[in-house]
């Protein structure tokens, strides 16, 4: 009868395998143990449905935010972000700015320390037209 090959590995070397894997996946399991929670405010002190009308009533400027994102509670409220809010209120400002320079410059006026602006705009705007500049 054939003898049946053995493994390569001795018992004592088995043994350190089995042991190095115990202690790894210990150590994975640590690691999920003390991952950190998230930390709470505590229970709000204004319900979620709360108008916020009436909680911002001498706060002219931030009722008028809240009319301009079109929300009326603090559920709806908070769907934004600091940034978002800030992005939606100045990108009609900043746009309405620049049309004011462009119909200046059309018209050879410029805003205070714009000049060079309006300089520019005219020379685009009279390559794209094919117009020379007056």
């Amino acid at each position: 009868m054939a003898r049946k090959k053995t493994n390569s590995k001795t018992a004592a070397a088995r043994k350190k395998t089995t042991t190095a894997k115990k202690a790894s996946s210990s150590r994975k399991g640590k690691k999920a143990a003390t991952r950190k929670t998230s930390t709470s405010l505590g229970r709000p002190r204004i319900a979620g449905t709360a108008e916020l009308d009436l909680e911002f009533k001498g706060d002219f400027a931030a009722r008028q935010i809240f009319q301009f994102l079109d929300v009326q509670t603090f559920k709806e409220l908070e769907e934004f972000s600091p940034q978002e809010i800030t992005d939606r209120v100045i990108t009609p400002l900043v746009q309405a700015v620049e049309r004011i320079r462009k119909q200046l410059a059309m018209a050879n006026r410029h805003l205070s320390g714009d000049q060079k602006f309006a300089r520019t705009f005219q020379d685009e705007l009279a390559r794209v037209t094919g117009a020379a500049r007056r």
